[in-house]
């Protein structure tokens, strides 16, 4: 498996506007959005890429790329002669400057094929979160002779229709798949569970040039789960179905595509549980990302007297160069350098870069981005309407301030 995956090369589609996201991708795009404290979205697709053994990648870039671009070049510039991670911006090859869907984005940058020759082309999501060996996946394509083969989790009816469904036989190939459909039909024998495509593929490359290729003389949406994949299974290609092997091993296999501002809370949240579904803490397959030289994290004050100041962080993760001044947290995460004053109330919030909570505050279920000035007994979660006056408020009730933010 060494030589196929030498012979591999990765694309990863990284120019996701998120606007489900807004506003925490007003300035950034989803991919470099912040995750469990220290990370961004990419680094999971990128560490599972490198404890795969893919040492070939290109990054395809979009919707404001500049923090993204500056992660990378901080945190991922770290490859031997022959091997890279290249950051490919849109080409403006074509009458759009912006790619049009998922198979245009591939189209516009099929020239990146031509100096590598690859047998086989991984093309992956950049706004995903989960732990999976590629070179398994490899594995399966070759093993099927497959023109094209996808990765796929069983998900439950409700949240099937969000995705493209996968119907396949008993040796795997897919012989139906339905985008996005209004009513998902279940898997045999799981009532209430569908089969659905996570968005990463792993092609013959010259089956890949093809199928693009031929997808750009139509009119379509220009998309692998609209378009690429049915025409592909209609033409009677070898389309196979690989069900995912999550690392975690746990009841339920752990896959987020971060969709909105209510599943990004709910995954980072998650992180906090006595035994999260998603291990951060898996040294045999560690999530690589770039931290400044913070100093450690500390809480100060331990005053025993009634109304005493008490620095102290429950079931939170709390990252370096945080001080926690007198105040309390609970289930939450604080990214680097932030601050906590005294008698302030942190719970179920996620904190971003130097965000700064003043004396008195009371923070609930709250995302305060990058660099942020809370002012003293400020109190933000606990009156939703007055919060949506000023700020977005999610559908769950989560109040999300802006990075840039001033209270008057």
């Amino acid at each position: 498996m060494i030589t196929a995956l030498k012979r591999t090369l990765t694309l990863i589609l990284a120019g996701g506007e998120g606007k489900r996201l807004y506003p925490l991708t007003k300035d950034r795009a989803k991919p470099a959005v912040v995750f469990g404290g220290i990370y961004r979205i990419i680094d999971f697709t990128l560490s599972n890429c490198l404890n795969s053994g893919l040492r070939k990648i290109h990054l395809l870039t979009q919707y404001r790329s500049h923090s993204l671009q500056s992660h990378m070049a901080l945190g991922w510039n770290i490859f031997r002669l022959g091997e890279f991670i290249d950051i490919v911006p849109p080409q403006q090859r074509g009458a759009d400057s912006l790619y049009r869907g998922t198979a245009d984005a591939i189209y516009h940058n099929i020239f990146l094929l031509d100096d590598d020759k690859p047998d086989y082309v991984l093309i992956l999501a950049g706004d995903h979160v989960y732990k999976m060996n590629y070179e398994r996946f490899l594995a399966r394509h070759i093993e099927k002779n497959a023109d094209l083969t996808v990765a796929c989790v069983s998900a439950p009816l409700e949240k099937a229709k969000d995705y493209g469904v996968v119907a396949s036989n008993e040796d795997g190939r897919i012989i139906n798949f339905l985008e996005k459909p209004t009513e998902p039909p279940a898997s045999p024998g799981h009532g209430d569970r569908a089969n659905v495509s996570m968005g990463i593929y792993v092609f013959s490359t010259e089956e890949l040039v093809r199928a693009v290729m031929a997808d750009a003389k139509r009119d379509t949406a220009h998309d692998f789960g609209k378009n690429i994949i049915p025409a592909m299974i209609k033409g009677g290609k070898r389309v196979f179905a690989f069900d995912f092997l999550d690392r975690e091993q746990k009841v339920e296999a752990y896959w987020r595509d971060i969709g909105d501002l209510d599943s990004y809370h709910q995954a980072n949240m998650d992180l906090c549980d006595v035994d999260p579904v998603f291990n951060l803490y898996d040294t045999a397959w560690p999530v690589r990302t770039f931290m400044k030289p913070y100093p450690p994290a500390k809480t100060v004050f331990a005053d025993e007297k009634k109304g005493g100041r008490r620095g102290m962080a429950l079931d939170s993760l709390v990252s370096s160069g945080v001080i926690i001044s007198g105040g309390t947290v609970r289930h939450s995460i604080l990214s680097p350098n932030v601050r906590v004053h005294s008698y302030a109330q942190v719970e179920d919030s996620i904190l971003f870069h130097g965000v700064d909570i003043g004396r008195h505050c009371r923070i609930r279920k709250a995302i305060i981005d990058k660099d942020v000035k809370i002012p003293a007994r400020t109190e933000i979660g606990y009156d939703l309407e007055s919060d949506r006056k000023h700020f977005t408020v999610s559908r769950g009730g989560v109040v999300v301030i802006p990075k840039g933010h001033r209270f008057d």
